[in-house]
């Protein structure tokens, strides 16, 4: 059960009528879902409609529910005076979180969080992380409770779509033993975008939702500094919150030539950006997963990330002597760690030696779907068997 959402007064009527519409149509049909999947707070009602109002349904007595949990910054959260929009019989609603009703809301996402068989996150870190006070954003208690319950798969990637070598918007294809094209893609992506620097300049590019989850506040110090001191080019693409947005249009004012940002989405340029760029940045105050990190190491474009969440799973920081790792990781939240891993990646952009290793072993791993999806289909299975 996965379904769009919007931020109106009213979502989560909506969505209480999708997952009851969902659970009846299921109903009408003579449908049996042997495992129902349910996504985030959207959904994560329909376990708990399964205990309550489809208890005696014979239908779904061997149904068992899972819930993942793609960003526990978003609950769900709406009054407890609404507590009639669910639906619930006086008895069932002694079910629902008496903390919750007390401070006067209901969480949505923890009533799945108690009440679904299996909880899954985005990857194994993550999974770890929101059951600790730093990340579980209230939701930590819940989650702990629940124990071996909670446990993460890391996201996988759409290697048809994100692949140089057959990628739509690029003009010329690529891999590890053709980086020579990259570096040509490089030289058109910078005449397009009207960048002054000189082709050896290396180029770092940022693609994301401009929100505080994001880190985009680390930039705001370590980024003008950087590139103060260094020769750097640097794109961004994204949209949000207007702070973030007036960082990155100052600083292509005050770096011109050297610096470009564009508002909103565009999928062209964000291919174009994977692709042209040498380093990409990921600075996340947390990341369930993340895809960029996964699509960058395909590109031959090195991964800046913070330790956390998919980001830890899926990049290793490069360690010259023996030659291994994918990316720069650092550990702490503040501008002086993104200094320095932009330093570390300016500093690895000049060696050729170990540049050439980085990308390499970056571009070697493999994230796509066919390695994930197995952990599903076991996970499913262990819910069956039960």
């Amino acid at each position: 059960m996965l379904c769009d959402h919007t931020s109106d007064p009213d979502e989560h009527l909506r969505f209480l009528a999708f997952t009851r519409a969902s659970l009846e149509a299921c109903r009408r049909l003579g449908f049996a879902p042997r495992v129902l999947h349910c996504n985030d707070w959207h959904t994560a009602f329909a376990p708990l409609f399964l205990r309550t109002v489809w208890a005696r349904e014979p239908l779904f007595r061997a149904t068992r529910t899972v819930l993942t949990i793609h960003n526990i910054g978003y609950q769900g959260i709406f009054a407890a005076e609404r507590i009639a929009d669910l639906g619930l019989a006086p008895a069932a609603r002694e079910l629902l979180h008496p903390g919750d009703l007390a401070g006067g809301r209901i969480n949505a996402l923890r009533h799945g969080i108690i009440y679904a068989d299996l909880i899954t996150t985005v990857s194994p870190t993550h999974a770890r992380e929101i059951c600790s006070a730093e990340y579980g954003m209230g939701l930590e208690d819940s989650l702990r409770a629940r124990g071996a319950a909670v446990s993460g798969i890391l996201n996988g990637v759409d290697y048809e779509e994100w692949d140089p070598r057959r990628d739509r918007y690029l003009p010329r294809h690529y891999d590890a033993g053709s980086l020579a094209v990259k570096g040509e893609l490089k030289r058109q992506f910078a005449a397009r975008e009207k960048l002054t620097t000189a082709p050896e300049v290396p180029l770092a590019g940022i693609v994301s939702r401009l929100a505080v989850q994001k880190g985009i506040e680390l930039m705001f110090e370590a980024l003008p500094k950087v590139l103060d001191e260094r020769p750097l080019a640097f794109v961004a693409l994204g949209s949000g919150e207007p702070r973030y947005e007036e960082f990155f249009s100052a600083l292509e004012r005050d770096f011109p030539g050297r610096v470009r940002f564009h508002s909103g989405y565009d999928d062209e340029l964000a291919h174009w950006i994977e692709a042209a760029s040498d380093l990409f940045l990921m600075p996340s105050r947390y990341e369930p997963c993340g895809l960029n990190q996964m699509y960058s190491l395909r590109y031959g474009t090195v991964p800046i990330v913070r330790r956390t969440g998919g980001l830890a799973d899926s990049v290793q920081h490069y360690e010259p002597a023996p030659g291994t790792g994918t990316g720069v990781v650092f550990d702490d939240f503040n501008p002086g760690a993104l200094e320095w891993a932009l330093n570390t990646g300016l500093d690895l952009y000049a060696q050729p030696a170990h540049w050439a290793r980085l990308l390499r072993n970056g571009m070697a791993q493999d994230f796509s779907w066919e390695r994930q999806v197995g952990q599903y289909v076991a996970l499913y299975g262990r819910l069956t068997a039960a």
